[in-house]
């Protein structure tokens, strides 16, 4: 069995994707309204009615939208969330609140695999981030004879990581990581001190050479050279360039022996949509920045 995902849009501001196998799509964070998400989502040729569930990564007020999740309460779609995220909301959302009356809000822990969709399960993975708690996911297909039929990782949000994030992220067919920022420019944006710190902390975002070396990580402790695809995520408009972003990126996979796809993510416009899985199609459409 195959799946389909797209980057909708990754930035300062405004995340969302959506993953979807065997007809029902999963929308990762609500950080775009949802009109925005409608139209994105017909690139993958889908619409709100496939959507089944959302999770929520973390509370930044760039992954989640008072009238997405609004959405999401008109369409029954429930909601996956940490405890703490959904008290956050709680106070800060009435959409969110509603979802809540309305049974749709489904718990989880750190390092626990969800049963999202009957073809989809995820691992939940926390993250060092200045929102806590904050995570990736490690995403999977239903089991088959040989293991899972495909797998993702996904981390868009953290400020350093460890061996054991990397392990997670390994033997997959497609890795999403951050690549927020060029930290010369990052150092002379002009930007205030402790917005500078901040984003230079182990509990703020990667720069492009640390996202590199994480790709790097979780290549050398996968087994079976599946990965065929890498998305930097989230970024930065003012501190970072897709040029550099993309060099940082191909440093590391000029090393690998088999051909790996580079895919830019942006803020305005969705990715290209990627398969993973049995049987690997070309994307629908142009990869952005390249």
């Amino acid at each position: 069995m195959t799946a389909r995902f797209c980057v909708l849009g990754s930035g300062s501001s405004g995340n969302a994707g959506v993953l979807e196998c065997d007809g029902a799509a999963v929308l990762l964070d609500a950080g775009l309204g949802p009109r925005q998400i409608a139209g994105r989502l017909k690139t993958a040729g889908l619409g709100w009615p496939n959507i089944k569930a959302a999770i929520l990564t973390h509370t930044h007020g760039d992954h989640w939208n008072e009238l997405t999740l609004g959405h999401l309460f008109k369409f029954r779609i429930p909601l996956y969330c940490h405890p703490r995220h959904a008290e956050f909301l709680a106070t800060e959302s009435a959409a969110c609140q509603a979802i809540r009356l309305a049974g749709l809000v489904r718990h989880y822990q750190s390092n626990e695999w969800l049963a999202i969709t009957a073809a989809v399960r995820g691992l939940t993975l926390p993250l060092s981030h200045d929102a806590e708690p904050t995570f990736g996911f490690r995403f999977e297909g239903a089991k088959g004879l040989f293991g899972s039929t495909w797998a993702i990782g996904y981390a868009a949000d953290l400020g350093s990581w460890d061996d054991e994030l990397a392990k997670a992220l390994a033997d997959v067919e497609l890795l999403a990581v951050e690549f927020n920022h060029d930290v010369n420019m990052q150092r002379t944006s002009g930007r205030p001190a402790h917005l500078i710190e901040r984003v230079l902390s182990d509990d703020g975002h990667l720069s492009n050479e640390q996202g590199a070396d994480l790709v790097r990580a979780a290549i050398r402790h996968s087994a079976n050279g599946c990965l065929r695809y890498v998305l930097p995520l989230h970024l930065s408009r003012q501190c970072n360039r897709p040029a550099l972003a993309a060099a940082a990126v191909r440093a590391v996979l000029s090393q690998i022996s088999h051909e790996i796809e580079l895919h830019l993510t942006a803020h305005d416009v969705p990715s290209a949509v990627l398969t993973v899985g049995d049987v690997v199609e070309s994307p629908l459409r142009p990869a952005v920045g390249i």
